[in-house]
């Protein structure tokens, strides 16, 4: 990567009319939290068909060990990194309108983003499967597996994303209007293997907008897609990038 090419990035970073972020697990890596695919990846150790919305529900005692040993465990000591600040700051800013991820860690909230829509969800609720209440995954004790639901005793199912579980409605409509309205789409930390949320950075290009990706490995966005492609740590690039955007 080239210091041009930093240097062109932040400026058409700042005279965007619309600039979305697009977050996958790469970005949380620098935080401690383990991409799921790829070797090291949460999928190389756990079989992801226990992850299956029927699996689930059929074997909750099975499960809810493995959710908490991989989730709730590892999520609870991650801190946000210098790449969410960076995105924090450029909300705060007015150059960065919001950020669409598919993670479910709640990192880019604690780095102070106020406009994120979580596509797979968050582990910071849990909804019972029995009366469908939502409850603040911090108030859930989790010495007993499954932990019962406060209200019926059901059982509670992280609110995020299984397998063979749908997009949820709201948080599609308003991460394709937030893309739709966009000019400027900034991948971050995600190779767009992930359907559907992977289209959302070609809602953007097709409406003619531009593409800047930061990744630290070529993905399907690098060439050929991304405008410009910035090879490296999204905690170093991000924090360059948002410091020459905001250059008077």
């Amino acid at each position: 990567m080239s210091n041009d090419a930093l240097a062109n990035a932040a400026r058409i970073l700042g005279k965007a009319r619309c600039a979305v972020a697009f977050t996958g697990a790469g970005i949380s890596v620098e935080s401690g939290i383990p991409p799921f695919r790829g070797p090291g990846g949460v999928w190389s150790k756990y079989d992801p068909e226990k992850f299956e919305k029927g699996y689930f529900k059929r074997h909750p005692q099975e499960v809810w060990p493995l959710l908490k040993t991989i989730f709730f465990d590892t999520l609870a000591r991650a801190r946000p990194n210098a790449a969410h600040l960076a995105l924090a700051e450029l909300e705060t800013a007015g150059l960065l309108a919001g950020v669409i991820t598919q993670n479910i860690d709640g990192l880019h909230q604690a780095a102070g983003s106020r406009t994120v829509h979580e596509y797979h969800g968050s582990t910071r609720r849990m909804q019972c499967l029995s009366c469908r209440a939502f409850f603040d995954s911090a108030s859930i004790a989790l010495d007993r597996l499954p932990p019962p639901c406060p209200a019926c005793g059901g059982t509670l199912k992280p609110d995020f994303v299984f397998f063979s579980e749908p997009i949820p409605f709201e948080v599609h409509r308003a991460a394709t209007e937030l893309a739709q309205a966009s000019d400027l789409c900034l991948i971050v930390g995600t190779g767009g293997e992930v359907m559907p949320a992977g289209r959302i950075p070609h809602l953007i290009k097709n409406s003619g907008g531009t593409v800047i990706e930061i990744n630290l490995h070529e993905t399907r966005y690098s060439y050929g897609f991304s405008d410009i492609f910035l090879q490296g740590k999204a905690g170093t690039l991000l924090p360059e990038l948002t410091d020459k955007a905001l250059e008077k």
